[in-house]
This record gives structure tokens, sequence and C-alpha cells, in this order.
């Protein structure tokens, strides 16, 4: 009868890791399973949205305002014509760019699923210039059209599945309590360290396709290069790569250096 039921658990588990959608990412090609739909992710994303924006300052430098929108919008035309030209039309329809700049020392910049961009003024600063911005809001941007949030929720949707079936295989095993316990404990050590590597991966990922859209969209991709050198040099953080989930500066720009000649390619002055 254990047998059976550890069978049964077993059977089970295998159903639920391969539930799922399959889908591809663009530029990169990565293939990527999702368990949330693009309804179910967009509706969360919008209500995260407007909830940041009811307490948000929007800035009051009308020039820098006109800065991000500009450039945000050269980054999502490009990115439109790509996916209609490759097959891709139906993403389309995911969208509905927003670009906003707001009263916020904080180095830095969002992009929400649906394309609701929100840059930090404490950024320009940093980017100094409308390319390295390009360079930031095409990282941003990949994020929502490599479907990131979705794929980091439907990792957990996996993750919270597994603790539950390794549960019910250590009650079939006739394991005590408390080694239960241990195992869960284990286990759940485990899934936060793997999904730390998770967003390093999407974040070099982002780094690649936001590399290539700044290009399709006009700006000279090299300049990503000095862009990262001064972010490591206003950075003050010390955290060991393999304890952060964004990779070193160090990392990063090494990746970057590899990619530029691809995002070359689709450079046009």
């Amino acid at each position: 009868m254990k047998k059976i039921r550890i069978i049964l658990v077993s059977m089970a588990a295998m159903l639920m890791v391969s539930c799922g959608t399959t889908s591809t990412v663009p530029i990169t090609g990565r293939q990527q399973t999702l368990m949330v739909s693009d309804g179910e992710v967009l509706s969360l994303a919008k209500q995260q949205y407007q909830e940041f924006m009811k307490t948000a300052k929007a800035s009051t430098n009308a020039t820098n305002t006109a800065m991000v929108k500009r450039v945000g919008q050269k980054l999502a035309t490009a990115v439109t014509n790509y996916l209609k030209n490759n097959g891709l039309a139906s993403e389309v329809n995911n969208f509905a760019w927003e670009f906003n700049l707001v009263q916020d020392k904080q180095v830095n910049a969002w992009c929400m699923p649906g394309g609701k961009i929100v840059v930090y003024e404490g950024l320009l600063p940093v980017t100094q210039n409308e390319a390295s911005l390009a360079i930031v809001l095409g990282h941003e941007i990949a994020h929502a059209v490599a479907k990131h949030s979705a794929e980091q929720l439907s990792t957990q949707m996996r993750q919270q599945q597994g603790l539950q079936i390794g549960t019910a295989i250590a009650g079939a095993l006739g394991m005590g309590q408390n080694t239960q316990s241990i195992v869960q404990t284990v286990a759940a050590l485990n899934f936060n360290f793997g999904n730390l590597k998770y967003s390093r991966n999407h974040e070099s990922e982002a780094d690649h396709m936001g590399l290539i859209f700044a290009a399709m969209a006009g700006y000279d991709p090299q300049v990503a290069i000095s862009f990262w050198q001064r972010m490591s040099s206003a950075s003050t953080s010390q955290t060991a790569e393999f304890l952060s989930d964004h990779p070193s500066d160090a990392t990063r720009i090494k990746q970057i250096q590899g990619w530029m000649p691809e995002a070359l390619k689709y450079y046009k002055k």
C-alpha cells in the first residue's frame, strides 16, 4: 500500500511539473515554460502600477520629462516593429506604453508588464545622456518583452507545488513530523538560492536584449560600457555575486562587451 501511495504521488508530481505553456524569448531564443497567462500578469501589473502612481510625485523638470518620454517612445516603436516583423504581432497587444519621470533620488528605473515605465530622477546624473538612458530603458523593456515576471511567478508556483509534493512523499514514506520539517526547510533554502541565480540570468538576458533594443532605436550601444562603469563607481553595495539577484558590475560589463558585435549590426546612426 505504501508503494502504491508513493507511485500515485510521483505521478501527480509529474503532471504538475508538466503543466504550462512553452514559448520562446525574442532575440535570445531561450525556451521558457509559463504557468500564468498574459491576462493574469497584466491585470496584476496594472493594479500595482496604479497603486504606485497614486503616491508618486511627477518630476517638475519639463526638459528631463520630455527626454524620458522621447527616448522611451523611440524604444517602444523599435520593439513594436521588431515584434511585428518577426511573427510576434500578437504580442504587441500586450503593451500600452507609458513613460514617467518621478521625484526620487534613487538610481533606479523599472518597467511593468504591459509597458508602464518609471524612471527616478536620481538615475539621470548617472546616465548623463540620452543614449545611456536608452540602455537602461531598453533593459527594463526587455524584462517585459521576455515575460520575466510571468516566469518568476511560474517558478514560485512550481516550487510551492514541489514542497507540497515533497511533504506528501515524506508522509507516504512514514517519516516523522520533525523529519518532514527538515526536508521542507532544506528545500526552501535551496529554492531561495536557486531564485537568486534565476534572477541573475534574467538580468543578463535583459542586458542582452536591451542592448539590441537600444541599437534598433538608433542609440549607440557602445555607451553601455561607460554607463555601467559609472554605475559601478556610484554603487556602494559589496554583496557577493552568488548572493545577489544581479550580476556583478565586472561580469555585466564583460558580457556586454561580448554581445556588442551583435548589437552593432542593428545600429544605424
